[in-house]
């Protein structure tokens, strides 16, 4: 799975604003671009979808810029993906109307692809905004939402590696 230009980008205005949540001046797009090397143009496209999608709120004029519309914690990164994803469809088969393989009818490629596809989003659906910018070796062990509900130490027993 290969994520597009618009995911990836979408992906970085939201962490951006996340990582600066705190700050009294919101992010501006003209930041953003800075700090990453990306069209501004392609930018303001990206930040008006998540406007629309009530990801971010958006401030016009002098000392405006965005910010998140709601704590990072509660945007899920597999919804993100979703979102701006258009295309799952990993081989020709996975759409039935462009399908030509003559091979779909005893193929067993489809079935483990979409398997890996499901495995893919799955792992994104446990990961929060605010878990992109822990301690990237934590997150991959477990996401710092799911660290809340792991059980407590027991005393007496060394305490469980993530």
């Amino acid at each position: 799975m290969r994520l597009t230009q618009w995911t990836d980008y979408t992906l970085r205005v939201l962490m951006y604003c996340a990582a600066t949540e705190g700050r009294v001046q919101p992010v501006t797009i003209s930041e953003v671009a800075e700090s990453y090397d990306i069209s501004r143009s392609h930018l303001t496209k990206i930040v008006q979808e998540l406007s629309a999608q009530g990801l971010l709120e958006t401030t016009r004029g002098r000392g405006g810029g965005m910010r998140l519309m709601k704590p990072a914690a509660e945007i899920n990164i597999g919804a993100v993906v979703r979102a701006t994803e258009t295309d799952f469809n990993l081989v020709e088969c996975f759409d039935p109307a462009q399908n030509q393989c003559r091979l779909s009818s005893h193929c067993y490629l489809k079935g483990v692809l979409g398997q890996a596809m499901l495995a893919f989003l799955a792992v994104l659906d446990k990961v929060t905004l605010a878990d992109l910018l822990a301690e990237p070796q934590n997150v991959v062990a477990m996401p710092q939402s799911r660290r809340r509900a792991a059980a407590q130490p027991v005393p007496g027993l060394p305490d469980a590696v993530d």
